[in-house]
């Protein structure tokens, strides 16, 4: 079967150096041509990072295009870890539109709302693909509208538990239509746009290290409701992010259905779009520019705090975080305070799992406290435990200072086995990254 890659800009063609997946294919049946030949499928696979926002996005402006009622901005992770990664293929042989997720098949998916603006949307600004030996056109970029597309998606890490599963799946659904297509933008931050149509912070993920997402609202169709990168991957490498997973399950409220309860009923979140983030970005973005942890480390916490406030003020409230949550707090304060500096941040989602913010200076003591109290089942369950084995090493090896364990424990217990999931040890990253075949979701045969 005739299979090709499809073309892109030059500058976004970076191979992530990452091992193929080990489960399996989806086996996709394919028919071939009227005159008998085999199918061509064209097919580009993506990977794309989840992103934690530092100032949160929470209520929507507009529910139709997706936009948010303030700026929000966050950290794009690494993807050694945390990740989706999607293949989207097209082809003539096609008889309709088609998604798997995690292994399974949607159902209906080719009339979702989300799933239909962003296929159409990366569609509208298709390129002519060309064979990229004689500068043949292969397609015609108005002859993509006429085909359907398969897309087949994965997480590497638990979906709808707070780690912003959503927004890198629809990065990569978004990234992968995009090298399928050759598509090109008409204006700066087009696909940032469509991203934000399927999963609000989505947009963010498109770009690698700080990201910003303005809320727009000046044009009427919100075009101007795009992402911006405030500053690379690279610009501050010594950021750190140590996530606890406190649940792996569901959540019982979807974020959806929150922010709209949220809006309809909480007077603190219209004050705080109104009044308090404007002035938390500009503090933030000036941080992240002069590399200031202390206060990119305060504004964080206060935004988190925030957000979970305006999530108690709606009625019925919201309720994400539970007790070891909560405990993690009050662990970080405690640490803070003996430390006379910050040198954790702790931010949570809509979801129980903590994401906590360091620098590479600090990471060790950091885990090693993690460890003491939330610790491993054993230390023979610790490479299972801890995502690095390296860094879990240097952790336990450690000796926290008898003055910090007594200020923590002031407030703080060991906290039973399993009360965190899992420790994921990781830092910012690039954005989306092309794969190569090998990684490839999706194994077509002949009919």
């Amino acid at each position: 079967m005739a299979m090709a890659k499809s073309s892109h800009h030059k500058k976004e063609e970076k191979i992530q150096t990452m091992t193929p997946p080990s489960q399996r294919k989806i086996a996709v049946a394919v028919p071939k041509t009227d005159d008998g030949a085999p199918p061509v499928v064209h097919t580009a696979t993506v990977s794309a990072p989840t992103n934690i926002a530092c100032i949160k996005y929470w209520g929507k402006a507009d529910s139709h295009y997706n936009t948010p009622i303030n700026d929000s901005l966050s950290l794009t992770l690494d993807q050694s870890d945390l990740r989706a990664v999607t293949t989207a293929s097209t082809s003539p042989s096609f008889d309709r539109d088609r998604l798997w997720l995690n292994g399974s098949e949607v159902p209906d998916a080719a009339t979702s709302k989300r799933f239909r603006a962003c296929v159409d949307g990366v569609r509208a600004l298709a390129t002519d693909k060309l064979d990229p030996d004689t500068k043949r056109v292969v397609v015609a970029k108005d002859q993509w509208k006429d085909m359907r597309v398969h897309v087949a998606s994965y997480n590497t890490f638990p979906t709808a538990a707070g780690l912003a599963s959503s927004a890198a799946g629809y990065a990569a659904l978004v990234a992968a239509l995009v090298r399928l297509f050759g598509a090109k933008e008409s204006y700066p931050g087009e696909f940032t746009a469509i991203a934000r149509q399927g999963s609000g912070s989505a947009c963010r993920s498109l770009y690698g290290g700080f990201v910003a997402w303005r809320a727009g609202g000046a044009k009427p169709d919100w075009s101007d409701s795009i992402a911006e990168q405030v500053a690379d991957e690279a610009h501050w490498d010594e950021v750190r992010a140590v996530i606890l997973v406190v649940s792996d399950a569901k959540k019982e409220t979807s974020s959806t259905a929150g922010m709209s309860t949220s809006v309809a009923t909480s007077e603190l979140l219209a004050f705080r779009a109104r009044e308090v983030v404007p002035k938390r970005m500009e503090s933030i973005e000036k941080a992240v520019r002069a590399k200031d942890f202390e206060s990119f480390g305060k504004v964080t916490m206060m935004d988190s705090n925030q957000f979970h406030a305006t999530c108690l003020d709606t009625y019925p409230p919201i309720f994400y975080m539970n007790d070891v949550s909560r405990s993690v707090v009050q662990m970080v304060h405690r640490y803070n305070e003996w430390a006379g500096e910050i040198r954790a941040a702790y931010t949570f989602d809509a979801g129980p799992n903590a994401v906590l913010y360091t620098l590479d200076k600090h990471v060790v003591e950091l885990l090693a406290l993690v460890l003491r109290y939330y610790p491993a089942k054993s230390r023979d369950l610790l490479g299972e435990y801890v995502n690095n084995a390296t860094l879990s090493q240097k952790a336990l090896e450690f000796q926290l200072d008898p003055t910090l364990v007594a200020a923590v424990e002031k407030t703080c217990r060991v906290h039973e086995n399993g009360d965190v999931k899992m420790v994921y040890c990781t830092r910012g990253g690039p954005g989306p990254q092309t794969l190569d075949s090998s990684f490839d979701v999706f194994d077509f045969k002949l009919e």
